[in-house]
């Protein structure tokens, strides 16, 4: 059927549904604004957190956003929300049933609900599973969406970040790629004490419950709290990160069985079907921030000591919940990926195909889905072999040596395979060390070097840092982010450069083997732009042979250079350029023509 023949349809469906209805179902709240979060709350059946029918399997609220006018269409899955305002009552009862949306065009969205119930209804894929739960279902309503008025790091300024065939994602609005830094560890970011449930005092290593005392100073008049004042050490610490110019940090939402344990959405440690409105609400306002500070959400899903635990590893209904919360919950958030789990060895090659295929089908904004290694590298899930867009780096080296070349890598085979993977080192070093904090080595050299610019060079998509924990502030202890200053500053730096110079590394590619020098990374796009890093300066032999060049120095130790370029020059035939001194430099070269290196 022609493409205009069906929006025809879908516009004329849309116009029918609004004149047969009068009712508009919900309550609306947020700003209505494109890229905002939207929210509707429905008053459903009255019930609880561990009533019969269980409300997360038994019942299931699904709503379908159809913008008029383009006809583009989404499936949001809504959830229980208990008395509406869980976070700040703790309550685990109530009427209250939400959906979430982050409307990616301006104008007019019709809305229609369907609420089901029966046995396992919320996990099943038909559209008329069980039978009507009544109230709120196939009622519709309409909201109108106005502009964006974020500015800056606001990821709603931004819009959705999407995976576009190429090894960087893309923002909807801006056209801008993304680099990311920022935090990896602590992986138990939220075993946090002012989050509700008995998790900090249930025997499951309550040792290592947090209290981010280090950064309520970063916590700012305005910014969310609940119950009059928690959470500030918690959304502190973001503040801090984003201050710093970093814009990833990430966290496991379930450590059950793990290194950590405190961790887990559910109302107790061994329960699986149901969870803790109150403590989900909480982690919502936290990831909602992180959101509007420019933090893209790193969700670990699993790691490897869990990574079986439901459904034994098949996609059945413990799974299927899980991630269903998860996008239902939090998917609204611009910047996010589902990573698989972390460490995953054990999952079967169908195990690992179906959980990837679950988020592309079931999350509507089609965030970036990832899988990160131990043992296992995953190369059965390159190309059509799965959904997954993107790889989460882990390498094993105290110097950070093999970051270059595993992420070169897995961008060649994901190339080869035919569809190019957005590949970021989430964990680089070794569990021992790795990042440590700035007290053991203020210089970071070989992060700097091997890791933060490895990634980049070789085409990645960044790097977030793990703390080894044979060292202060490690992957579990670690509640003070300024432990690891210094190289926040380094990483500004890197993410100020390519934005200063709007260099397109989405179009670049590693052409190292340009050097004969095994210690330079080269990353160009031919023809026009050249970065040439030496990690022991040295002389580079510009041959132009066509066209003319310009050239000059950036310090990634200093930032010098961010303003303008040091010792600047211009080539149209051969020439030789010698770095400051001896220590590594970034070589910037850009103009037309045909160049060649030499070392």
């Amino acid at each position: 059927m022609k493409r205009h023949v069906l929006r025809l349809i879908v516009c004329m469906t849309v116009a029918a549904l609004m004149a047969s209805s009068t009712t508009f179902a919900g309550q609306i709240s947020g700003e209505l604004k494109k890229w905002h979060k939207v929210t509707i709350t429905f008053e459903g059946p009255q019930t609880d957190e561990n009533a019969t029918p269980n409300p997360f399997m038994d019942f299931r609220l699904n709503v379908r956003f159809t913008h008029i006018g383009s006809g583009q269409s989404l499936l949001v899955p809504g959830y229980y929300a208990a008395d509406g305002d869980a976070a700040n009552t703790s309550g685990d009862s109530g009427n209250r049933w939400r959906v979430h949306f982050a409307p990616g065009l301006t104008g007019t969205w019709m809305y229609r609900v369907s609420f089901r119930q029966g046995t396992n209804v919320a996990v099943s894929e038909a559209p008329e599973a069980g039978e009507s739960a009544e109230f709120m279902d196939g009622e519709t309503g309409q909201i109108k969406i106005a502009p964006t008025d974020k500015t800056g790091r606001d990821m709603r300024a931004k819009g959705l970040l999407q995976y576009v065939g190429k090894h960087h994602l893309r923002f909807a609005e801006t056209g801008e790629y993304f680099l990311k830094c920022g935090a990896d560890a602590p992986e138990n970011f939220l075993a946090y004490a002012e989050f509700d449930g008995d998790f900090k005092t249930d025997g499951h290593k309550d040792n290592l419950i947090k209290t981010w005392t280090p950064h309520v100073q970063d916590w700012k008049p305005g910014d969310p709290t609940w119950q009059d004042g928690k959470g500030k050490g918690i959304i502190g610490a973001v503040n801090y990160l984003a201050s710093k110019g970093m814009n990833v940090f990430s966290f496991l939402p379930m450590n059950i069985e793990g290194d950590d344990r405190n961790v887990f959405p559910y109302t107790t440690y061994d329960e699986r079907e149901r969870l803790d409105c109150s403590r989900m609400d909480q982690w919502a306002m936290v990831f909602d921030h992180g959101n509007n500070q420019g933090m893209y959400l790193h969700f670990k899903t699993m790691e490897t000591e869990n990574e079986l635990i439901l459904d034994h590893g098949d996609l059945g209904p413990q799974r299927k919940l899980y991630y269903r919360e998860l996008i239902a919950r939090f998917s609204h958030n611009l910047a996010l990926n589902w990573n698989l789990g972390e460490e995953i060895n054990n999952a079967t090659h169908l195990q690992k195909v179906a959980w990837a295929q679950y988020f592309a089908e079931h999350d509507p904004y089609q965030h970036h889905i990832v899988i990160h290694n131990m043992g296992d590298p995953h190369y059965d899930l390159l190309g059509k072999a799965s959904a997954l867009t993107g790889f989460s780096l882990q390498t094993s080296k105290p110097d950070f040596s093999q970051v270059h070349r595993r992420t070169r890598d897995y961008i060649d085979r994901s190339d080869a395979a035919g569809k190019p993977w957005v590949v970021a080192c989430d964990e680089p070093g070794d569990a021992t060390h790795a990042l440590i904090t700035d007290g053991e080595d203020p210089a970071h050299d070989n992060a700097r070097k091997n890791a933060l610019w490895g990634n980049i060079m070789a085409g990645g998509a960044g790097v977030e840092w793990y703390f080894g924990y044979q060292h202060p502030h490690s992957d579990l202890t670690c509640q003070d982010y300024r432990s690891r200053d210094n190289m926040w500053t380094q990483c500004a730096y890197a993410l100020a450069f390519f934005k200063k110079y709007e260099i397109p590394f989405w179009d670049m590619t590693c052409q190292d083997e340009m050097t004969a020098s095994e210690d330079d990374y080269v990353l160009c796009k031919p023809g026009e732009v050249y970065l040439v890093y030496l990690k022991k300066g040295g002389k580079v032999g510009l041959d132009v042979t066509s066209g003319q060049f310009r050239y000059g120095w950036f310090n990634p130790r200093s930032g010098d250079g961010l303003n303008e370029l040091l010792h600047r020059g211009s080539a149209n035939r051969k020439v030789d350029v010698t770095a400051p001194d001896e220590n590594d430099w970034l070589l910037v070269i850009t103009g037309k023509g045909r160049l060649t290196l030499a070392r």
